[in-house]
């Protein structure tokens, strides 16, 4: 698919890509409130970081969790956006279900990297040392597979006939 039909594509797949950007931001915050039930680590101390990396000026106000959670959605829509242009669009005829979920856990993993060992370090340490890094890659991990599953899963079909080609 070339740069073109891809840009005329993504108006009409954007409900689905939105869609797989809020599959995978909920599944982190799932995770991370499973986490934080089970563990003396607060979600909403966990939301409050993520206003305080955003808007450290807003960090102890009253909404600052309820913004966290926010931003954590926005950004989860961006994201999906991102890959669905990037990756997903590029590679949706040419490969099967497999690949393009394996994909979308791959780019997060990457994210997570750029996010915990670059980024976050430098815009809020504080952030970076309230979960085990485990509990934050596996998180990420989540969102891609729900991301993926949920791009390739809509009116996807069988998976037989993409591997051996027939339409």
């Amino acid at each position: 698919m070339n740069r073109n039909q891809m840009d005329k594509s993504l108006p009409r797949l954007f409900p689905r890509i939105l869609l797989a950007g809020l599959a995978g931001g909920l599944a982190e915050v799932l995770w991370v409130g499973f986490y934080s039930a089970l563990t003396p680590v607060s979600g909403s101390v966990i939301a409050r970081e993520i206003t305080a990396t955003v808007f450290p000026a807003l960090a102890d106000a009253p909404l600052a969790p309820a913004l966290g959670v926010s931003i954590h959605l926005a950004l989860s829509l961006a994201l999906a956006v991102a890959f669905a242009w990037m990756v997903w669009l590029p590679l949706k005829r040419r490969y099967d279900t497999a690949v393009i979920v394996m994909s979308a856990v791959v780019v997060l993993v990457v994210v997570w990297t750029i996010n915990f060992l670059v980024l976050l370090p430098v815009l809020n340490p504080a952030f970076v040392v309230l979960l085990p890094y485990s509990v934050t890659l596996a998180s990420k991990t989540l969102f891609g597979l729900a991301m993926g599953v949920v791009l390739v899963g809509w009116g996807a079909r069988p998976l037989r006939t993409r591997v051996l080609g027939a339409e």
